[in-house]
């Protein structure tokens, strides 16, 4: 940023009151004790979010019927788990290049019109895939094209809805929020794959295609139905050098965005291409078909579900959840990739899916908590950018450990890098943050506390 305009720079404020190394690692106190479970969905009292969340789980599910039928169909007309791989690439390098542009036009333009333009955009490509799958002209290469397409429409929808979602319910509710659309996106998880299992199985997956597009129509009539006068609008950036700069000069300074950051790089490139490993599962290990892919899908999000609905109930933000819950996924995908049968595999698979969810909310909430709102446009596309970007490396990496070494190894190696990443930076937050593992004899439940070594050497 140049000097001559410094009334635009965004100051960096430490993520909690304490001073001196412990603001590493000190947890960020929202709410004074854990809510009540009454209290669990309370953002969708809002009515403004009540519509946008309406909007927002028709269109997951739908969006994950579409994800199944478009892998399933690639690997049934190439016969390659790397061919899926591919697919996911095309469909996030676009997040990989151009994603901070896309945080630049949040920060200054209207984040609901640019959504309505989006989910347009989105829903005219999900009916061109159903008009070339109905009529059986679709190929391999319509499918890359089409999924490119949609990753530049991704790079523009995904920065403005995140932060939209401020502008709905404010910052009292906004943890509350976030929670509840991890909620609602694992039950279209959930819904839409079992949906879309059945579906290819009856009648083909074009018309999963069918059924997204018209769930795009569905978000831009909801979001036509928003009431302006209730939004929450923050003030536009102003147009000025050096402002992608600046998110991420804002983004390094602070340790509340730039370990969970770093934490998703892992997790994006490594353990985020579970529906890559599921379809290899499902037609070289179990032989389930289209059915018992979408059944994978679903188990993983039945424990996302649990993971989503519990970060509801979390007091405060603490960077140790982040890389914990990180960790505990890397560790589970090993551990499933162990599994003898199915059904060990699916229950070891729900409790990653938990695992997974547990990161992604509480790395999501902790990055937007952290981030001033003038500038969480382009904060938050940097960590998209990193978080979806990727998997664009991921997707096709895991696709061809899975043809080559098998889905087991794939698995182990999804699992074990990211592990091994989050047991470096705990290693790493915890000699900078002064903190050591104490024994507490008090505390059944807490058995094991993570505390500052001079409160350790108090007590003993």
């Amino acid at each position: 940023m140049p000097a001559s305009r410094p009334t635009h720079r965004i100051p960096v404020t430490p993520p909690c009151a304490q001073a001196g190394a412990s603001t590493l690692t000190a947890p960020i106190n929202l709410l004074a004790s854990r809510p009540p479970w009454r209290q669990t969905f309370s953002s969708l009292k809002v009515r403004n979010f009540r519509l946008f969340a309406t909007a927002h789980m028709v269109a997951v599910i739908a969006l994950w019927m579409q994800r199944i039928a478009q892998d399933w169909l690639v690997l049934q007309l190439s016969g390659s788990v790397t061919a899926v791989g591919i697919t996911v690439a095309m469909q996030f390098a676009p997040t990989l290049l151009l994603m901070p542009l896309g945080g630049m036009i949040a920060d200054r333009y209207s984040k609901r019109m640019i959504l309505m333009i989006s989910q347009g955009a989105a829903g005219i490509l999900a009916l061109a895939m159903a008009v070339l799958a109905l009529t059986g002209s679709i190929q391999v290469w319509h499918i890359y094209g089409i999924a490119f397409m949609l990753g530049l429409v991704t790079v523009v929808d995904q920065p403005a809805r995140q932060v939209f979602v401020n502008e709905l319910v404010g910052p009292a509710q906004l943890r509350n929020a976030i929670s509840v659309n991890s909620s609602l996106f694992q039950i279209g998880a959930m819904i839409g794959p079992a949906i879309s299992g059945v579906l290819i199985s009856a009648v083909g997956g074009g018309w999963a295609f069918a059924v997204n597009a018209a769930a795009c129509v569905f978000t831009v009539v909801m979001l036509s139905c928003l009431r302006p006068a209730d939004l929450l609008k923050s003030a536009p950036a102003p147009r000025s050098r050096g402002q992608l700069r600046e998110g991420l000069d804002y983004a390094l300074a602070k340790p509340t965005i730039f370990w969970p950051a770093l934490m998703a790089g892992f997790i994006a490139v490594f353990a985020m291409s579970l529906p890559v490993l599921m379809a290899a599962y499902a037609n070289n290990v179990f032989d389930s078909g289209a059915g018992g892919y979408g059944l994978l899908n679903t188990l993983v999000a039945v424990g996302a579900l649990a993971g989503a609905m519990a970060s509801t109930r979390r007091p405060v933000l603490r960077l140790r959840t982040v890389v914990g819950s990180a960790g505990t996924y890397g560790v589970l995908l090993v551990v499933a990739a162990a599994a003898p049968g199915m059904w060990i595999f699916c229950a070891v698979m729900v409790f990653a899916g938990f695992a997974s969810l547990t990161f992604l909310t509480s790395s999501n909430q902790l990055v937007q908590i952290s981030t001033n709102v003038r500038i969480r446009g382009r904060v938050m596309s940097l960590y998209i950018m990193v978080l979806m970007g990727g998997q664009a490396i991921g997707g096709p990496l895991i696709g061809a450990l899975a043809e080559h070494l098998g889905p087991q190894w794939a698995t182990v190696i999804a699992g074990i890098v990211p592990a091994a990443a989050a047991a470096v930076i705990a290693v790493v937050l915890a000699r900078r943050g002064q903190l050591t593992l104490k024994v507490s004899r008090k505390s059944r439940r807490h058995p094991l506390l993570i505390v500052r070594r001079q409160e350790a050497a108090a007590s003993a």
